[in-house]
Order: structure tokens, then sequence, then C-alpha cells
């Protein structure tokens, strides 16, 4: 059973995704919250799979909310998916940065927010390519110049080959067919890559090959 915590401050919209979820045998909602602050006090208590957040919110705002569960320890499992009224929005960028897994627009299909939750829930980032991509390439190109990225001196050459493919969005499949190993090593690669640069997923790994210039807006 997934197990979801719903963050919004507007009733009506909880109210349509929990119908939603809860129509699918393996999804249930175990808490709702009205502002940031009552979501990182729910997911500290439930320790859900998923945590649909939205950006906006009283009290505490869905950006310093996903940071704060991000940095949790404890909650090192949990998954936080923003919920945002437009795709190409800074604070979405902000909050990927922060630990997000990937995001959803509100008016997204009733099937999509189905499959994004299990996307999520099974360890996997949600992240559209095309619209993910775009919109991490929009803010971090507005950096001035890469920031130094010491960090990216432990990877080693196919390492750093592993980022610019996560990064452009392939799978393990895809992304063994191209370095030409089997699925199993490059997941092994990945996870490297995750532990050297102390990303939680796959999305911040997409954050990071952009803002280090490892691929650049336009390059995939």
């Amino acid at each position: 059973m997934i197990r979801v915590v719903l963050a919004d401050d507007q009733t009506l919209v909880r109210a349509g995704f929990r119908s939603i979820l809860e129509g699918e045998d393996d999804i249930a909602v175990v808490a709702e919250a009205g502002d940031g602050a009552q979501a990182v006090a729910a997911t500290a208590a439930e320790r859900p799979d998923v945590v649909l957040m939205d950006i906006r919110m009283p009290v505490l705002d869905g950006l310093e909310a996903t940071r704060r569960i991000a940095a949790d320890d404890r909650l090192r499992d949990v998954r936080v998916v923003i919920l945002t009224t437009f795709d190409l929005d800074e604070y979405v960028y902000g909050a990927l940065k922060a630990g997000a897994s990937g995001f959803l627009v509100k008016d997204t299909e009733p099937m999509e927010l189905i499959h994004g939750v299990r996307v999520v829930a099974r360890g996997d980032a949600l992240l559209a390519p095309s619209v993910t991509r775009r919109l991490i390439g929009e803010f971090a190109d507005r950096l001035r110049e890469p920031p130094a990225a010491p960090r990216l001196n432990g990877l080693t050459a196919r390492e750093r080959e592993v980022l610019a493919g996560v990064a452009a969005g392939l799978s393990n499949e895809e992304l063994a067919a191209r370095l030409v190993v089997s699925p199993a090593t490059a997941k092994t690669h990945v996870s490297r890559v995750l532990t050297k640069l102390g990303a939680r997923d796959r999305a911040q790994l997409v954050v990071i090959a952009y803002e280090t210039g490892v691929v650049k807006p336009g390059w995939l």
C-alpha cells in the first residue's frame, strides 16, 4: 500500500486529490495538511511514502517544508512531489534543489496523478524530461557562470557520462544501451553518482548537472 500525505491550503483541491487516489486499491491517503508546518508534522508522524506538496501555503511554504523533510534523516525514504499551477515556476526549481523528487501541475489528468504517485513511491524521480529539463534549464541558465563544483572532481569520466545521461531523462535500461553495459551495471553507476554527490534521487542529479555545467540548456 502506497501511503500519501496531501498538503494544500485549498480544501477542495485536497478533496479532489483524495477522491482520485483513494479510488485505487494500492494507494491510501493517511493525512492532510493545510499549511507547510502541518505538512512537516504530518510527514514526521505518518512516515508516508509520498507527500503531495503545494508550494504556496500559509505559515510555512512548500519550499521550506520540502527542505525540512529532505533534511530529516528519519524521513530519508519519504518522497515529495510538488504541486504547482505553472510548469515553469522558479519555486519548483528551488524545491527540486531542496530535495523534491519531481512535480505535477495541478490540472494534471487523474491517471497522470496516479501514475506519478506510483513512480515516486517505487523510488524513481518524477521527471517528465521535456518539461523538467525546460524548467531547470530556464533557471539554471540565469546563473552568470556555473558555480565552483569541486564535488564533481570525485566523479570518474564514466560517472560524468552517467550524470549527463540522467539529466537527459534516461532510464537505467537506456543508460545501459548508451554505455554498452548491463542494466544492473548502469544502476550501480547511478547509485555511486548519487552517493558521491550526496543527492537524494535523480531529480537532484538533473539540477546538479545543469548547475555545474555538465550539461547546458539546449544540449539535450
